[in-house]
């Protein structure tokens, strides 16, 4: 996976931010431009919102079905709109959510033992169900990797020790994450 260019990374929360801004704001989907570069590959990627340093949404896709400025903007919508686990975002709420995006390396099979808590991201797929988790979740919780293969079969609705399963399908993924905090210039001290 070759990383962006900064100008890339740039270009991504942009668009992801437009596109909350747009859809939460003014009620419209955002019309989503001709991507060159590094935004034009196809690549899975999630977008996770921040209120408060809280969280207010999250929503990915995994497939690389569409150029990576597509992805962003289409999980930037989901994010702020679709997250089961929250009301939709308001337009009062907007401006003061920080934007993360993840872009995602191909998923790759893997067994237990060659899960890197902290590098990898996870799926863990069973009985039509299927959990995932990003590398960035685990950090500073001081998971193990038996607890990071748990808790991403609870996101799937799946018993914890549902990754034991001869049936259980495991990938893993890096990320190249950025964030708006990435590219704020610090106010002068006085």
């Amino acid at each position: 996976m070759s990383p962006l260019s900064n100008e890339e990374r740039r270009s991504l929360l942009q668009l992801a931010r437009r596109a909350i801004v747009e859809t939460v704001c003014l009620g419209r989907p955002p019309e989503i431009p001709a991507a060159s570069g590094g935004l034009a590959v196809r690549r899975g990627a999630f977008v996770t919102l921040f209120l408060r340093q809280r969280l207010r949404g999250c929503i990915g896709k995994l497939e690389p079905d569409e150029p990576l400025a597509a992805a962003v903007m289409r999980c930037a919508m989901g994010a702020a709109l679709a997250d089961p686990r929250f009301l939709p975002v308001t337009a009062e709420e907007a401006a003061d959510l920080e934007v993360e995006v993840s872009v995602l390396s191909a998923l790759e099979a893997a067994r237990p033992e060659q899960i890197e808590v902290g590098r990898h991201g996870l799926v863990v797929a069973l009985e039509g169900r299927r959990g995932v988790l990003l590398p960035q979740v685990t950090a500073g919780r001081g998971w193990t990797r038996e607890r990071f293969l748990e808790e991403t079969c609870a996101k799937a609705g799946l018993p914890p020790d549902a990754w034991k399963d001869s049936a259980a399908q495991l990938w893993v993924f890096t990320t190249e994450s950025l964030s708006e905090a990435d590219f704020r210039v610090p106010s002068p001290a006085h």
